[in-house]
């Protein structure tokens, strides 16, 4: 038989093990309780500036500190713009080139959303700027040269049917004013759609197309009208 006296050399040797044992486990660490978010969680971001969807046209304004710069080319204008969503409101620059004409436009917008139900949201816009016209008629027989005030008043309202789709209605009605020929003047009224879809990488693409009347005359008395329309492809950047 075993005598009482050795199981306590035996019972030493078993607590030194399990001492150093439980030295030796790693220490559980604090949970990351931090969610990551990828691009599929964009219906848990709408409306912050952390949404990806939209950089051209959508979505009608851009949230509190999101920026995004964009490019289009189309008929009967190509261009380039910088959008900026500061205190409820959009501020955009852009400029632009009508190619039938050979004519620039530099404009400053301001937009503002008026309505937000559901999946649908609407913002009025109006811009300010000035166009440089060639006078070029290798495309368009009526064009006239001179420098004109333009005012941009316009409509966007966009319908998010999906987490990466903004379809979009858009109304335009530029109105150019001369001021180096106080007679010449240009309107437009342009009515359609599109739709603008977030590919991934903070990058959108819009096509979108827009039909309606165009009114001009260069000098008064000689008015004239005709049909109007604008078609553009479009790709934008979410800077932030």
């Amino acid at each position: 038989m075993m005598r009482p006296g050795c199981f306590g050399p035996l019972v030493s040797a078993l607590l030194l093990v399990s001492l150093e044992s439980a030295a030796q486990a790693p220490a559980p660490g604090p949970a990351d309780e931090t969610p990551r978010v990828t691009t599929s969680d964009t219906a848990l971001l709408r409306g912050t500036s952390e949404d990806p969807l939209g950089a051209v046209l959508a979505p009608v304004t851009l949230p509190d500190g999101a920026t995004a710069l964009y490019g289009f080319v189309g008929a009967p204008e190509i261009g380039v713009g910088f959008r900026q969503g500061i205190s409820g409101f959009e501020l955009e620059a852009r400029a632009r080139l009508q190619w039938f004409q050979l004519s620039a436009s530099l404009e400053l917008a301001v937009r503002r959303k008026v309505l937000e139900q559901g999946i649908l949201s609407l913002a009025p816009t109006l811009g300010l700027g000035v166009v440089l016209n060639s006078g070029a008629t290798y495309m368009d027989d009526r064009n006239y040269s001179g420098v004109l005030f333009r005012v941009s008043p316009g409509l966007v309202a966009g319908w998010r049917v999906a987490d990466t789709v903004s379809v979009l209605g858009l109304l335009d009605v530029p109105v150019d004013i001369g001021l180096s020929n106080g007679q010449s003047r240009r309107i437009q009224a342009l009515g359609g759609g599109g739709v603008e879809v977030y590919l991934g990488s903070n990058l959108s693409a819009l096509a979108a197309g827009q039909l309606g009347v165009e009114s001009f005359q260069e000098r008064s008395g000689e008015s004239h009208t005709r049909l109007g329309y604008s078609v553009r492809l479009g790709l934008g950047a979410r800077l932030f």
